[in-house]
């Protein structure tokens, strides 16, 4: 397992990192998702992502409670603040009361007294940013957290937010969460390059675009028994296009020729952006860590990014 820097901070997190969303505290048992996470640690990786929101605090608990066993200053770990917890009309967003009461829950939920990372899961129209900023730097000051994040920000959100804190001086955000992938590709053009500006790292999300660059869905074939396709998932449904099948077929043979899955070829090819610290993968089996962490370290040679660029360009 290779480690890179997270931004511009000194926190090395693991290429590939271990997501809980959809998976524990949801439809895989307890059992299977503490397997993982003991998987993914053997494995080498180092960097554990969960939510408050995931399953209402179920998954913060799972992960908590497989984390116990392992020396707290092994590995990092993140959860987030934004989503309904309650049904009273302060249990969302990101108001400093939300806030507050749920990083101690989540901390609870965890059984932990800090977390490394804590993510504003989504921005927050209705609450002033600096409320929100400051909040988080209070956190950080009582040491409840050790760095913010951001997940699923504009470029122009962020900026504000960078520039806002430099100004009030405030601890800043190191760490923004997007969803990208191949077939996903919105935060080349803008959101890398402010980024890279202000020190900020990337940790991605759903980088097999749920699955579809495994290339277990085919077209003309019904998806698997079992499978998010399968139980007509809405999101995923948009993903299995024609369009999106003709080029994973397509990229099936650019991994073969590199010697790779296609898993392992989609996971490499968005570590090959220098501003990306880790890749969040899901696992429902021990065994799926085993094949998607040998991306790690992997450089794709120029001719296959060509001829990767041309497919997906297409």
């Amino acid at each position: 397992m290779q480690y890179r820097r997270l931004g511009k901070t000194g926190l090395k997190v693991s290429e590939i990192s271990l997501g809980s969303w959809l998976t524990y505290g949801g439809y895989v048992e307890e059992q299977k998702a503490v397997a993982s996470i003991d998987k993914a640690y053997e494995l080498g990786i180092n960097f554990f992502d969960t939510a408050n929101v995931y399953m209402r605090g179920e998954a913060e608990k799972i992960v908590g409670k497989a984390l116990r066993k392992y020396p707290r200053s092994s590995y990092v770990l993140a959860t987030k603040v934004f989503g309904k917890m309650g049904d009273g009309p302060n249990d969302q967003g990101l108001s400093r009361k939300h806030i507050l009461e749920q990083c101690d829950a989540s901390l609870t939920r965890l059984g932990l007294d800090y977390v490394d990372i804590y993510y504003c899961h989504r921005f927050h129209q209705e609450t002033p940013l600096e409320e929100t900023l400051r909040a988080l730097d209070d956190l950080v000051r009582q040491g409840k957290i050790l760095y913010i994040g951001v997940s699923e920000w504009t470029a122009e959100q962020i900026s504000e937010a960078v520039h806002l804190a430099d100004k009030k001086l405030l601890d800043r955000i190191v760490v923004n969460q997007p969803n990208y992938s191949m077939l996903h590709r919105n935060i080349e053009a803008e959101i890398i390059p402010v980024s890279e500006k202000h020190g900020i790292g990337q940790v991605v999300f759903s980088p097999l675009a749920q699955g579809v660059l495994t290339g277990k869905y085919k077209k003309g074939e019904q998806a698997p028994a079992g499978s998010r396709a399968a139980q007509k998932d809405l999101n995923l449904s948009r993903l299995l296009t024609d369009d999106n099948l003709d080029k994973v077929e397509q990229l099936k043979s650019v991994a073969a020729e590199e010697g790779l899955s296609l898993a392992q070829l989609a996971l490499a090819w968005i570590l090959r952006q220098e501003n990306v610290a880790s890749t969040l993968v899901g696992a429902s089996r021990p065994e799926q860590l085993e094949e998607n962490v040998k991306a790690s370290g992997i450089t794709l040679s120029k001719e296959a990014l060509d001829h990767i660029e041309t497919i997906l360009s297409v």
